[in-house]
C-alpha cells in the first residue's frame, strides 16, 4: 500500500512524500552550526566552513555545498601581497584562478549553538584568523530572535614585528546550489546604508523565482580605518581569475557602481564584498561582515494562502529589508552576544556539569531554528472567526495571543516532513517553554483549535488500509499539516495510521497545558484551555473498557511508537492517562471546579490501583498485561508520566500517583538493563529489553535507542535522585551521536548497536532540556551541591 501511494505521489504528482521510507537523505558527517533567527529560514555551514544546507522555502530541504560561498584573507606587507587563499580546504573543478586546498592542520573549529568560531593559523605567516559565528538566537525575545541573518566577526592577530594589511574577502552565489540558479532574470546591486551614524555597505543579489523570491546580501561594517568594497557580479562556474587579480592586486575589490544585467537561461551570477584594514605589528583588529536573506512572503507548497514572516513586522515584507536587516545585524550582534553569554554563562561555569552536557544542551538547539521551521504573522484582516472554525468559540485569548506572537511551526524532522508533530513534541516542547514560553502556548492554540474541530474528507491509511475521516472532532491531531501543502489549514499529513485511535495524544495535550502553567503562572491560558482538556479527556474515556480507571491500548501500534504493537494496560500510555488524570485534578483545584476534581479524583484512585495490580511485577512496570512473549519487556519510556508529573511538581504528597520506591525501583531496572547491559553501557538504553537483558526484537522500534526518550529519561532519573546514572544513560547518546558517528547537527530521531540509524535531523532531542530542567529543580532545593559523575564512558 504505501509503495503504491509513494508511486503515485512522487513519480506521477511529482511531490515530495511526508515520510519517505525509499529515498532517506543520506547521512554526510560535515554539519557544523547553522546560521539564522527562529522562523526566518537558515543557512547550514559545514565544520570546514562550506555552505552545505539550505532551507529557505519553509520545511523544504537542499542539501548543496555552493562552492562559490567562500572566504579569502589577503595579507600585504609594505605594499605587497604576500599570501593569498581560500579559506577552503576543496580543490573544486571550477574557480580554478583562485588559490584553493588551505592545509585543514592549521584550522579548527568550535560550536556552542548560536555562535561556532573557526580559527585559522595562517602557515607561515605569523597571523593567526578567528572567525566567531553569531546567529540571533537570544531567549525570551521575541523580535530580534525572529531576524534572518548571521554575522561574521573576523579577529585578526599579528604576530609579526611590521604592519600588514589584511583584507578578507566573502563571495556569495545568487541561489541556492539548486536548479532554479540557473532558470534566468537574477541580478546583483551593490547598497550602502547608513543609520545613526554607523554605515554599512556591500552586494544584494535579487534571486526572482516565481514563487518565494528572496535577496540574499552579504555586507561589512565601515569604521575608522575599516574599508569596504565589492565587486557586483561575476561567473562562479568559469576560473574566477579577475575576481582573484583584483583582490591580488592592492588587497581591494573594484567596486563598480549600479546593478548588475539580469541572467540569462542557464547562467549563474555571484557577488563578492570585501572589509580592509590596517593590523599594527604585535597587534589586533576586528572586521565584521554580515550575511541576510529577505524572504518576507511565502507560500507552502499549495501556493494557497500568502504568510508573513516574524520579522516583516519589525522590517516590512515588501522584499527590500535585507539592507536594513544587514545594519541591524551588524551594529546590534554585541549585544546580542551579551545576552547569550548572560544566558549561557551559569551553566557554562558550573563545574559539577560534565562538558559533554554543555555542548549537548545548547547544541542540540540547533533544531528550534533548523528544524524546517516557520514563524508567520496573523494577516492583519483575520478575525476571530477565520481562526477559531466553526467550534473554536470558547478561546477567547486565541486572537491576542496568536496576534501579539504570531504562529511557529516546526517539522517532526528534516526527513519526516509534519508540522508540530504532537505526539513527539511533546518531548521537545521543554525546550520552548523554557526559552520561549510564548511560542509554545502559542503552539497550544493552534492545536486547541484543532481538536475542537474536525475535518470530516475520508481516506485511506496506509498501515491498515481502512478508510476514515481527517480528523475527528474532540481529539488531538497528529500534526498541523506538511510544508508540501497548507498547514493549519489542513491538518494531519500523516498517513501510516488513523491517530483518532492513538492513546497517547490527548494526554500529552492535557499535560503540557498543565506544565505550560506550571511554570509560566499564564492563567488566561489556563482558563481557555480547560473545556479543551476536559474535553481531549472525555474523547480517551471510551478507552477504559472494562470501567477501572486506567485507558487499554487497541492491540496496535497506538501511540508514538508507531510500530511498536500494544495490548490491554500499558506501562506507557497508562502511565501518561493516570499522570494526565492527576493534572486535571488540580486544574480543577486551581479552576475551582469541585465537580470535575471528583469525578478525576475517583478515578485517579481506581486507576492507581489497576495500574499497579495489573503492570508492577516486584522490579518494574511490564510493558502491557497481555501476557504476551514480550509483555514482560522492560521499556526505557515506563516511567514518562512520572517525568512530566515531576517537572510540574506533582511527584510527592498527595499527588504521589506511582508509588516513590517503584519508581526508582524501575529506574535502577532500566539502568542496569537497558543502558548497561546494552553496548557495554556506551549508547544510551534500547527502548526494549527483555529481563535476561536481550533487546527486544519483536518489532523495528523496540531495540532502537531513541535519543529524545533518553534525555527525557535521564530527567526523569535526575528528578528522583539517581543524578549520576542519568548523566551517565544521556552521556551515550550525546557520545555516540556526536562522536562515533559524527552527526553534528543532525541528531536523528533513533539508532540501533550496530550500523543502523533513522530519521535525520530529528524534533525529540530537544527534550535534552527537560535535563536542565531537572537540574534546576535540584539545585533550588539541595542543601548540598551534588558530586557529578567524573568517571567519563570511552566508547
Amino acid at each position: 500500500r504505501y509503495f503504491r501511494w509513494w508511486y503515485k505521489k512522487t513519480r506521477i504528482e511529482k511531490k515530495s512524500a511526508f515520510i519517505d521510507l525509499l529515498c532517506a537523505v543520506p547521512l554526510q558527517q560535515i554539519y557544523g552550526c547553522p546560521l539564522g533567527g527562529i522562523g526566518g529560514g537558515t543557512i547550514t555551514r559545514g565544520w570546514r566552513g562550506e555552505f552545505c544546507r539550505w532551507q529557505l522555502n519553509p520545511g523544504i530541504y537542499h542539501y548543496e555545498t555552493v562552492i562559490a560561498n567562500q572566504f579569502t584573507v589577503c595579507l600585504r606587507c609594505k605594499g605587497q601581497t604576500v599570501y593569498q587563499q581560500v579559506l577552503s580546504v576543496e580543490r573544486p573543478s571550477t574557480l580554478q584562478g583562485w588559490n584553493w586546498g588551505y592545509c585543514g592542520h592549521y584550522a579548527f573549529y568550535h560550536a556552542l549553538y548560536p555562535r561556532a568560531w573557526m580559527v585559522y593559523e595562517l602557515p607561515g605567516q605569523n597571523v593567526v584568523l578567528t572567525c566567531r559565528q553569531v546567529s540571533p538566537v537570544i531567549p525570551h525575545d521575541y523580535k530580534d530572535s525572529s531576524l534572518p541573518v548571521g554575522v561574521f566577526i573576523w579577529e585578526v592577530e599579528n604576530g609579526k614585528d611590521e604592519d600588514v594589511d589584511v583584507s578578507i574577502m566573502f563571495s556569495l552565489q545568487n541561489g541556492t546550489g539548486t536548479k532554479e540558479d540557473r532558470s534566468g532574470g537574477h541580478w546583483n546591486e551593490p547598497f550602502a546604508f547608513e543609520k545613526d551614524g554607523e554605515r554599512v555597505a556591500g552586494v544584494l543579489l535579487h534571486h526572482c523565482t516565481r514563487v518565494n523570491p528572496f535577496t540574499l546580501a552579504i555586507s561589512a561594517r565601515e569604521k575608522a580605518g575599516t574599508g569596504v568594497t565589492h565587486l557586483t557580479a561575476f561567473n562562479p562556474t568559469g576560473s574566477g581569475r579577475e575576481v582573484w587579480q583584483d583582490l591580488l592586486q592592492d588587497g581591494r575589490l573594484d567596486s563598480p557602481a549600479g546593478k548588475s544585467s539580469l541572467t540569462e537561461k542557464g547562467e549563474v551570477t555571484a557577488a563578492a564584498v570585501c572589509a580592509s584594514c590596517r593590523v599594527p605589528a604585535r597587534g589586533h583588529r576586528t572586521l565584521e561582515l554580515a550575511l541576510a536573506w529577505d524572504m518576507p512572503r511565502v507560500y507552502f507548497g499549495s501556493k494557497e494562502k500568502l504568510h508573513l514572516r516574524r520579522y516583516t513586522r519589525f522590517f516590512g515584507s515588501g522584499g527590500d529589508a535585507a539592507p536594513a536587516l544587514s545594519h541591524h545585524a551588524l551594529t546590534h550582534y554585541e549585544e546580542w552576544e551579551r545576552k547569550i553569554e548572560a544566558w549561557q554563562k551559569p551553566i557554562l561555569e558550573n563545574s559539577q556539569l560534565p562538558s559533554w552536557y554543555k555542548s549537548a544542551l545548547f547544541n542540540e538547539l540547533y533544531f528550534v531554528t533548523d528544524g524546517g521551521t516557520i514563524w508567520v504573522e496573523l494577516p492583519p484582516d483575520c478575525d476571530a472567526e477565520d481562526l477559531q472554525g466553526p467550534a473554536g468559540a470558547g478561546l477567547s485569548h486565541l486572537l491576542p495571543v496568536l496576534r501579539e506572537y504570531g504562529r511557529f511551526a516546526y517539522l517532526e524532522g528534516q526527513e519526516y516532513r509534519m508540522y508540530n508533530t504532537y505526539d513527539v513534541h511533546f518531548y521537545a516542547s521543554f525546550a520552548l517553554v523554557m526559552l520561549w514560553p510564548k511560542l509554545q502556548i502559542s503552539l497550544q492554540y493552534d492545536i486547541a483549535v484543532t481538536v475542537v474541530n474536525e475535518d470530516v474528507q475520508p481516506r485511506q491509511y496506509l498501515m491498515c488500509g481502512q478508510t476514515a475521516q481527517v480528523k475527528l472532532k474532540n481529539v488531538v491531531p497528529h500534526d498541523i499539516g506538511d510544508p508540501g501543502d497548507e498547514p493549519w489549514q489542513r491538518v494531519n499529513a500523516y498517513l501510516m495510521h488513523d491517530t483518532a485511535d492513538w492513546k497517547d495524544l490527548n494526554l500529552k495535550f492535557v499535560l503540557q497545558v498543565y506544565r505550560d502553567y506550571y511554570l509560566t503562572r499564564d492563567s488566561l491560558y489556563l482558563r481557555d484551555m480547560w473545556p479543551v482538556c476536559q474535553a481531549v479527556m472525555e474523547s480517551e474515556l471510551k478507552f477504559d473498557m472494562d470501567n477501572d480507571g486506567l485507558i487499554e491500548n487497541g492491540g496496535f501500534a497506538d501511540q508514538t511508537y508507531d510500530a511498536w504493537v500494544v495490548n490491554g494496560a500499558s506501562a506507557y500510555c497508562g502511565g501518561l492517562w493516570l499522570a494526565a488524570v492527576c493534572v486535571m485534578c488540580k486544574m480543577a483545584e486551581v479552576l475551582g471546579d469541585a465537580e470535575i476534581q471528583q469525578k478525576y479524583m475517583d478515578i485517579l484512585s481506581k486507576g492507581k490501583e489497576a495500574f499497579e495490580r495489573m503492570l508492577w511485577n516486584g522490579k518494574y512496570y511490564n510493558y502491557d498485561s497481555s501476557g504476551s512473549d514480550t509483555s514482560s519487556s522492560i521499556m526505557s519510556d515506563q516511567c514518562a508520566g512520572q517525568w512530566f508529573l515531576g517537572a510540574c511538581g506533582l511527584d510527592q504528597g498527595e499527588f504521589e500517583v506511582f508509588p516513590k520506591s517503584h519508581v526508582v525501583s524501575a529506574l535502577k531496572t532500566i539502568f542496569e538493563k537497558n543502558v548497561m547491559s546494552f553496548a557495554g553501557g556506551t549508547m544510551g538504553a534500547v527502548n526494549g529489553m527483555r529481563p535476561d537483558g536481550v533487546p527486544d526484537t519483536s518489532s523495528v522500534q523496540s531495540n532502537e535507542v531513541w535519543i529524545g526518550v533518553v534525555y527525557a529519561l535521564a530527567a526523569t532519573m535526575i528528578q528522583e535522585g539517581l543524578v549520576e546514572e542519568g548523566f551517565r544513560t544521556a552521556e551515550g547518546c550525546y557520545r555516540t551521536v556526536w562522536e562515533r558517528l559524527g552527526m553534528a547537527f543532525q541528531t536523528p530521531e533513533a539508532y540501533r548497536e550496530k550500523k543502523v540509524y533513522r530519521s535525520l535531523a530529528y524534533m525529540r532531542p530537544l527534550s535534552i532540556w527537560s535535563m536542565q530542567l531537572a537540574l534546576e529543580r535540584r539545585a533550588s532545593r539541595a542543601p548540598a551541591p551534588v558530586q557529578s559523575p567524573q568517571v567519563p564512558i570511552h566508547p
